[in-house]
């Protein structure tokens, strides 16, 4: 998993509230396991001007010119403004997986559904919780200013504006710990990869028949 410290990036809006998982990546697309491949199809139904079909190809789909991530003045957004509630609906983990492989590293929300905010630090993520006031005038400035860019700095907690001005927020010790370096479970599980062989090793010894299958 890529580690979160500092993150500087432009901003792209979804002003919807309740925006659950099957807007963000819909059913159709779930039928991997693999984690890669989803970023294509992020707000599926909302990008395209016309719904996917079983076997078309991806790249010969029309996009939808009004929504926001289709705009030239968002492309290439690493961070992500949303309204109340988000990732909301199905406990999907393929929906931060897509948002993560769409290219944003941070999300910024009043609020987001439970599951999904913790997925989203599962993959690498950072969601990041913003009273909703700070929010609405987050969402004014990205609509005044083309181009407008936040910088996330993990280490300090604070979301810092182009004019300098700091938005701290809250962020427990054990996930800022696996962001900033990097672990998934999988990795902090490896962190004792040695111990692991150590304890193996030792009860093969003393256990030997462990090793062997039964018949039948």
């Amino acid at each position: 998993m890529q580690a979160f410290r500092v993150h500087q990036g432009v901003v792209a809006p979804i002003d919807r509230e309740n925006v659950d998982t099957d807007a963000i990546i819909p059913k159709q697309f779930l039928k991997s396991i693999q984690r890669s491949g989803f970023g294509i199809n992020l707000f599926d139904e909302w990008r395209y001007a016309e719904p996917w079909r079983e076997g078309q190809d991806q790249t010969t789909r029309r996009p939808n010119p009004d929504f926001v991530l289709n705009q030239p003045r968002y492309q290439g957004a690493s961070v992500l403004l949303a309204r109340q509630n988000f990732g909301c609906g199905s406990s999907r983990e393929h929906a931060p997986w897509a948002i993560e492989q769409f290219g944003f590293r941070a999300l910024i929300a009043p609020s987001f559904a439970d599951i999904f905010f913790n997925n989203c630090f599962k993959n690498g993520l950072l969601p990041i919780v913003l009273p909703e006031a700070q929010v609405a005038r987050l969402f004014d400035e990205v609509a005044a200013f083309p181009g407008y860019s936040l910088t996330v700095d993990l280490e300090r907690q604070v979301v810092v504006k182009p004019d300098g001005v700091e938005l701290p927020f809250e962020v427990q010790p054990f996930r800022k710990f696996c962001l900033l370096n990097g672990f998934d479970d999988i990795g902090l599980t490896l962190r004792h990869a040695e111990k692991i062989k150590a304890y193996e090793a030792e009860r093969l010894a003393t256990k030997p028949w462990l090793a062997h299958r039964l018949p039948g």
